[in-house]
């Protein structure tokens, strides 16, 4: 891209140059290419300006920088909202179970607020339960929230966050590395939980089954180098299981939100 910031090769390279570069079975790369020249690029960036959907690289001098640290950083993000959070100071990445328990979210809510009254940036990943609650939670206190989603950002998931998504364009950032058109998968939520840890200084897991998602971010901010927190929990409660261990394992035991601000 540094050599070529137009991608007019993308479209003048032959079949066996490909062939080079992408080291794919040969009917997948036909059909690779097939879509690749029966794109109409022009069409498709109106639809997405009308759309109010932009982008940048990771070669544009607005790309974030902690982002960019990453050991994979996404080439391209797409976002619609305020760009400017992402040169923001003390973002948090918050996330945790699709099921919270009554104690999670009232736990969430005591150590969120404060932090969100003192300007902290609160990243997620606009899932159902405890991610779509620290947005709410930060956006009912007219804070600024980033929202990272798996697939692209003309097909929310889950429908029922569309609401939300859309007051998070108004009020704060929505994100993705996805195409805009694309309908999100399983395999798109790990890429886009390492976004949610490379945009954070610190990661804080609220409630989290033994498998949880929630614990790919948080392996992920250790990878990154990032504060990893935990929310301690019941030991006989199915979704304190994941952050009881990251504690065990070395994570920091949070109580208070002046707990997670010391370390900012």
């Amino acid at each position: 891209m540094s050599k070529d910031p137009s991608l007019s090769s993308l479209f003048t390279t032959n079949h066996a140059e490909w062939a080079k570069m992408l080291p794919i079975p040969s009917n997948k790369l036909n059909l690779f290419l097939k879509d690749l020249h029966s794109l109409n690029t022009i069409d498709k960036l109106k639809i997405y300006e009308d759309s109010q959907i932009h982008c940048l690289t990771i070669y544009d001098d607005e790309y974030p920088f902690l982002l960019k640290q990453i050991f994979d950083p996404p080439w391209v993000l797409y976002f619609k909202g305020d760009k400017r959070l992402l040169t923001r100071k003390n973002t948090l990445g918050v996330v945790g179970t699709r099921k919270p328990t009554s104690y999670g979210l009232e736990a969430l809510k005591t150590i969120l607020l404060p932090l969100v009254k003192k300007k902290f940036v609160i990243i997620s990943g606009v899932a159902a339960g405890i991610d779509a609650e620290s947005h709410k939670i930060t956006l009912s206190e007219g804070g600024d929230t980033i929202g990272i989603l798996g697939g692209g950002l003309m097909q929310i998931y889950p429908k029922s966050n569309v609401p939300l998504a859309e007051e998070i364009i108004k009020k704060g950032l929505l994100i993705s590395e996805t195409p805009p058109e694309m309908r999100a998968e399983p395999w798109m939520f790990p890429l886009r939980n390492r976004i949610i840890s490379g945009l954070s200084q610190g990661v804080f897991v609220v409630e989290a089954k033994e498998r949880s998602g929630s614990l790919i971010t948080a392996q992920a901010a250790l990878e990154h180098g990032r504060d990893v927190f935990a929310l301690p929990g019941n030991v006989t409660s199915p979704e304190s299981l994941g952050t009881n261990q990251l504690i065990s394992d070395g994570a920091k035991l949070v109580l208070s939100a002046r707990q997670i601000e010391e370390e900012f």
